[in-house]
């Protein structure tokens, strides 16, 4: 063989290698979301894989535990900010992330656009259903002096903002965000309180607070107070860029909170990483994967009624491998995970390997078809009908997994909900 045939075989097994490797990551169904009518069209509104997905479910019970509030910034930035890095080409990571965010949410990007993300948003669940939404403020990073970084931080959205936009309809619920280091987050913390606040938003990679610092205690003894729950984001984030503190996602650091009665809810259940993190005692320090660290103290008993887990993201292509087959495994733990869509990133056609659901056993082709159609139409729905439709082993998630409207209601029934 000689040398020019030799490299254009060893660059065609490359290729295939590679592809091979990427096969879950191939963007089967193009890179964009084609933003139909949210209402779908007959045949799928009454297709089985739809109709069995909803049934059973109480939908006044059904409460979305994780929808981004987002939008151009186009209201100001005391309500929304977004960082002009994400429209700057200098910074083409970020500026494609915008454009599949947008998309995502079909808004143009244009002036205009936070009202355009309220009414897509308003339009893809029926208020007469009883089912609600619950939108997250979001806070910018802070340094150790509690001073505001916008130049670490991807977008904020005001809780102000948030609260303001969450009274426009009764399908709507809010999730504050305040940072813990802010020299008036005890302050801010009892406002959202005493202002409708369903829960706390962090999310510490990219907010950077260490949850582990003693400089958090009072916000957590207020908490407890309060009896507000923490909703923060568990394992790596790539979302949004912050300080580097890929670390400050390791659930390990959660065990302070929880030592002071604070119910926490880890965001993706912690299903992306790897965290270093020095034994209990001190000493040695030692590395595990940020997942099996959570399902580890999920199931300590200390933590039975403090430590919950939302399954936002964890379909996605990057997540599922790792995630899937063992939560819906864990019946034991599914009375303490509740539903959340991470909304708009559903509606970020690439994210998604329907194809690698397959290939993992978890979703049969037909089933697919029809839910990659949904997600076209409605987000929202498109995440419900593919977790209600997984299927592993014979283990299904079960319906108090979605119906979270107990976890957070003020009535007693916190962190008591029944298993069935």
């Amino acid at each position: 063989m000689n040398r020019r045939a030799f490299l254009g075989a060893a660059a065609l097994g490359l290729a295939a290698g590679t592809a091979w490797w990427g096969r879950d990551w191939l963007p089967l169904r193009g890179l964009s979301n084609a933003c139909l009518a949210p209402t779908l069209p007959a045949r799928l509104a009454e297709h089985p894989v739809v109709r069995d997905a909803l049934l059973g479910l109480d939908p006044a019970k059904l409460w979305d535990c994780h929808v981004h509030l987002l939008g151009t910034g186009d209201s100001g930035p005391a309500s929304v900010w977004v960082n002009p890095a994400l429209d700057s080409p200098w910074h083409p990571a970020q500026f494609l992330q915008k454009r599949l965010y947008t998309n995502a949410a079909c808004v143009a990007d244009t002036v205009g656009g936070d009202a355009a993300f309220l009414e897509r948003l308003a339009s893809l669940i029926d208020p007469a259903s009883g089912m609600r939404l619950m939108l997250l403020a979001f806070d910018y990073n802070h340094d150790l002096d509690g001073r505001r970084r916008p130049d670490l931080s991807t977008f904020f959205v005001a809780n102000e903002y948030a609260r303001s936009v969450a009274a426009r309809r009764a399908s709507w619920e809010w999730i504050c965000s305040v940072h813990p280091y802010r020299e008036d987050a005890l302050e801010a913390l009892e406002w959202a309180a005493a202002h409708g606040a369903r829960a706390v938003k962090w999310l510490p990679p990219a907010m950077g607070m260490d949850p582990a610092s003693p400089r958090c205690d009072r916000f957590y003894q207020t908490l407890q107070r309060l009896n507000l729950p923490l909703l923060t984001h568990g394992g790596h984030e790539l979302a949004a860029e912050g300080g580097g503190h890929q670390d400050y996602g390791d659930p390990r650091r959660l065990r302070r909170p929880l030592e002071q009665g604070v119910r926490v809810i880890v965001a993706h259940c912690a299903s992306l990483g790897a965290s270093t993190e020095f034994a209990d005692g001190g000493g040695t320090p030692r590395g595990r994967r940020n997942f099996h660290a959570f399902l580890a103290m999920m199931r300590e008993p200390a933590h039975e009624k403090l430590l919950f887990g939302d399954l936002s993201a964890v379909t996605q292509i990057n997540r599922a491998p790792e995630a899937l087959q063992a939560l819906l495994l864990a019946d034991d733990l599914h009375h303490r995970l509740l539903n959340g869509s991470d909304y708009p990133l559903t509606g970020i056609v690439p994210l998604f390997s329907l194809r690698q659901l397959q290939r993992l056993g978890l979703l049969d082709p037909q089933t697919a078809e029809v839910v990659a159609e949904i997600q076209q139409h409605n987000p929202l729905l498109f995440d419900l009908v593919l977790k209600r439709n997984l299927l592993w082993k014979g283990h299904r998630f079960p319906r108090q997994v979605f119906e979270t409207a107990d976890f957070f209601l003020p009535n007693g029934q916190h962190g008591q909900r029944q298993r069935l």
